[in-house]
């Protein structure tokens, strides 16, 4: 359903407080991110129906309203042009600031203890790791496409004029990754962004292979994005520990070169040696664990990956789907845990057939699966399979049931990739890699989908779906 970005955004506003009650507006993929300062001023249950709003989560005191892609970068626009507009009648701005801050002081109490209760150290370094590595996933998913149609034209003998630029394009971003996390992890920990790409780059500098560390000579984007990570972390620290003792007058040209240099060289000395072996364990775990117990270990990966995005803990995988991305060229790991989203499409599609009077719960659904079929979950978590129950377990044995018939493949020694993350389902078809023909891929990520769908499905339709009273005629 196509929605007016102006519209949604007029109707979302007054429902979560009215302007003086937002304090920040960003997004993700899927979803607008709103910092309140009184969250009891959120009519949930209106904006819960609001068209276009396929579900709302709230966590550590942030409203977020799932919209799906493409919709909540145009509603998030739309509110912000909202936000910076004065209209009519409003108060003044002094009046406007008092009331602000009355709000501000009211929720302060509210979100600092809902904080306390959610913002885990786990939880909280997660959400960091998420804000490096999330922005990058537009890029990868661009590039990623662009590498899968070149690897169909050259396999293909197509166009051969054209493939040596389409891979330029694909490769350009991947070999400067480095230098966009470090970039990243300097701005979300508090650093100097530049000062963060500047270290994280000397990982991917070509100029490290004259260099040898303990007994081994170094090559250019060893470690990776983990050593790119490490790297800017530790920029960041020698840069806070400079500024509170460096003089203001000399600040400008100490604190950037004592960063660089006592970050730089202890990258080269250390931080990417050792990232480096811990990403290459990470290949072999990952190979290893899917080429030896590959039916057990897909079924624990998709049949787990659900309850891992309703905790927020899934994105502890981002830094590790980067790295085999960057090793490999692709992630074996996403096309496994893709099943998950089969199984809660099998899910909410028995619910459909099942409770045929519930009209309210069957528009849910009809409104949230199109998203669901291109792997964007969320609108049916948390609109469906969630508040019933039994079926977020059914759809949980459905992705384990797809997930062990991918991994069975690659016990066989057929790995199926994605170049990139972010998509899954049907959209992570133009994404598929690995060291099988495409129609071998193709193959068995389509039975790995259909299996999931189908015994989602089925194990929903016999014992998931809960007894919910006829409403009268």
């Amino acid at each position: 359903m196509r929605i007016d970005p102006t519209v949604t955004a007029a109707a979302v506003l007054p429902l979560v407080g009215g302007p003086a009650n937002v304090v920040s507006v960003a997004h993700c993929m899927t979803r607008l991110r709103l910092g309140l300062a009184d969250p009891s001023r959120v009519d949930e249950e209106a904006l819960r129906s609001l068209p276009g709003v396929l579900g709302l989560v709230v966590d550590d005191g942030s409203y977020q309203v799932v919209l799906g892609p493409g919709a909540v970068s145009q509603v998030t626009s739309a509110l912000e042009a909202l936000l910076a507009a004065p209209t009519d009648g409003e108060p003044s701005d002094a009046a406007r600031g008092e009331l602000a801050g009355e709000l501000a002081a009211r929720g302060d109490l509210l979100r600092e203890e809902r904080r306390r209760r959610n913002a885990t150290p786990l939880k909280s370094a997660l959400r960091r790791l998420a804000n490096v590595f999330v922005p990058l996933i537009p890029a990868l998913i661009g590039c990623g496409i662009v590498a899968g149609v070149n690897g169909l034209l050259v396999n293909a003998g197509l166009l051969p004029w054209l493939t040596p630029a389409l891979a330029a394009v694909a490769s350009g971003f991947m070999a400067l990754i480095a230098v966009f996390v470090g970039l990243n992890t300097a701005k979300e920990f508090g650093g100097t962004p530049v000062l963060g790409g500047a270290v994280a780059a000397i990982v991917v500098y070509p100029g490290v292979a004259k260099l040898t560390v303990f007994g081994v000579t170094l090559s250019p984007g060893q470690g990776g994005v983990l050593g790119a990570l490490a790297a800017a972390l530790l920029a960041t620290r020698v840069e806070k520990w400079c500024r509170g003792r460096i003089p203001d007058a000399l600040d400008v040209l100490i604190t950037p070169t004592l960063t660089v240099l006592v970050a730089g060289l202890a990258t080269l000395y250390g931080l990417m040696w050792a990232a480096g072996a811990v990403s290459t364990a990470i290949g072999t775990a990952a190979n290893w664990l899917l080429t030896t117990t590959g039916p057990f270990a897909g079924l624990v990966l998709g049949g787990l990956f659900l309850p891992l995005v309703m905790l927020g803990l899934h994105q502890a995988l981002i830094p590790i789907h980067a790295t085999l991305i960057e090793q490999q060229g692709y992630t074996v790991l996403l096309p496994v845990l893709a099943m998950a989203g089969a199984g809660q499409v099998g899910a909410c599609l028995a619910v459909y057939v099942r409770l045929r009077h519930d009209t309210s719960l069957r528009t849910t659904i009809r409104s949230a699966l199109p998203a669901g079929l291109l792997g964007v979950g969320e609108p049916l978590i948390y609109g469906v399979s969630l508040p019933l129950g039994r079926p977020f377990l059914t759809a949980c044995a459905g992705g384990a049931a797809g997930g062990a018939f991918v991994g069975f493949f690659a016990m066989l020694g057929d790995r199926v990739g994605a170049t990139a993350i972010g998509p899954s389902g049907w959209a992570l078809f133009p994404l598929l890699a690995g060291n099988r023909g495409w129609g071998s891929l193709l193959a068995i990520y389509t039975g790995g989908l259909l299996t999931g769908y189908a015994v989602g499905f089925t194990a929903t339709y016999l014992f998931g779906v809960p007894d919910r009273p006829r409403p009268p005629a």
